[in-house]
């Protein structure tokens, strides 16, 4: 058994500098540290492989899942591939930096606290967290829509090849649910989830525009902690950074966020956030 520790961030936004300084400080304790990067590093190709780049080279292994922001195609970006293409694409990118994707065999963390199976996943969101008074999901949208609530996504975040967000959301849902199976069901290891949005809704209930959870996830993957033996499940997204428990689960969200909101006094502690060994 190794001495090191498993330990996780998201929603870096290295658009801002100042969230850069805090990328440029993210050190490891050891030099068999892990780190999960659960999302949402930033918008453009050349600022993820930056920042993947300048991670990988100071951590034993680096496990990174896409957040929205990475799937966007903003019109600044050379790289104008949209949807799947551009997803396939960060992946290339990550293989080429040695970064583990949710497109590779899930690594095992062998240190305090395992062996554990650590699963990358990429599922998106299908509108399933709908306002508490739609039926469905135009009906949602609609409310979102007249509150001035809108995810950004809807203008970036192209579904290509799919028809729709929640089109390539079903997709994904099939796919990663039947790796997870082979990899962790019935019968399997315990495992480290990682996933940008929540796999619960119960975190987005402090929303403070519950219109926005529509964005944030699917009912679909409600009950995955439990079937495929989670001892912590790792998100971002919310910027909440906290920590949860659902039916015995630990759940960590582990966000930076904007510096507007980093900044505030009240806020927790922006950094690391150590998955394994439990603190």
């Amino acid at each position: 058994m190794f001495e090191g520790k498993l330990l996780a961030v998201s929603d870096l936004h290295v658009a801002y500098p100042e969230n850069r300084d805090i990328v440029r400080n993210l050190r490891p304790e050891t030099d068999e540290d892990w780190l999960i990067v659960a999302g949402d590093v930033g918008e453009l190709v050349e600022d993820i492989a930056w920042t993947l780049g300048v991670l990988a080279r100071r951590f034993a292994r680096v496990i990174w899942v896409p957040g929205n922001h990475e799937l966007w195609t903003p019109r600044r970006d050379p790289v104008q591939l949209r949807g799947d293409a551009r997803y396939r694409h960060l992946v290339q990118l990550c293989r080429d930096l040695g970064v583990v994707t949710p497109e590779d065999p899930y690594p095992v963390w062998e240190g305090a606290g395992g062996p554990v199976l650590v699963a990358p996943l990429f599922v998106l969101y299908d509108y399933s967290f709908r306002t508490p008074t739609a039926s469905t999901k135009e009906e949602s949208l609609a409310q979102a829509y007249k509150a001035g609530i809108v995810c950004s996504d809807e203008f970036l975040l192209h579904p290509d090849p799919y028809p729709s967000r929640d089109a390539w959301c079903r997709a994904r849902l099939e796919e990663t649910e039947r790796r997870l199976e082979d990899a962790c069901g019935p019968d399997g290891p315990a495992s480290v989830l990682v996933n940008h949005f929540p796999l619960v809704r119960e975190p987005t209930r402090i929303l403070r525009y519950p219109e926005f959870a529509q964005w944030c996830g699917t009912d679909r993957t409600a009950d995955w902690h439990v079937r495929f033996h989670a001892k912590t499940v790792v998100y971002g997204h919310l910027h909440i950074p906290r920590t949860t428990w659902h039916d015995g689960v630990r759940f960590e969200e582990v966000s930076v966020g904007y510096p507007r909101e980093w900044s505030r006094p009240q806020h927790p502690r922006t950094g690391l956030k150590q998955i394994l060994p439990t603190p």
